[in-house]
């Protein structure tokens, strides 16, 4: 890779990370464009690859999170009943 790509992608990283930092989403989501698009002509096999692997990738997380729901909402519940007990105890 040539040194004017690698100093792209490292500025564009760094940009978009002062900027995330900053509260700035978007202009942070287009520095991280910027750089990836980048990193995107210097390697497009891996690229393709990553493509093709991508509704994978979407369907596991969106399972990770459904269970992480789950379980906030379990944890939820049981708070909710043990703190209705320890009210009425407190207030007996």
């Amino acid at each position: 890779m040539e040194n004017w790509k690698r100093a792209v992608i490292a500025g564009s990283i760094g940009t978009s990370a002062i900027l995330f930092v900053k509260g700035k989403g978007a202009a942070g989501v287009l520095a991280a464009g910027v750089g990836l698009a980048v990193l995107a002509s210097e390697y497009p096999e891996k690229f393709e690859e990553l493509r093709e692997d991508l509704p994978y990738y979407v369907e596991r997380g969106s399972r990770f999170l459904e269970m992480i729901s789950r379980a906030g909402n379990r944890l939820a519940a049981i708070g909710e009943s043990r703190g209705r007990e320890l009210w009425d105890e407190i207030t007996s």
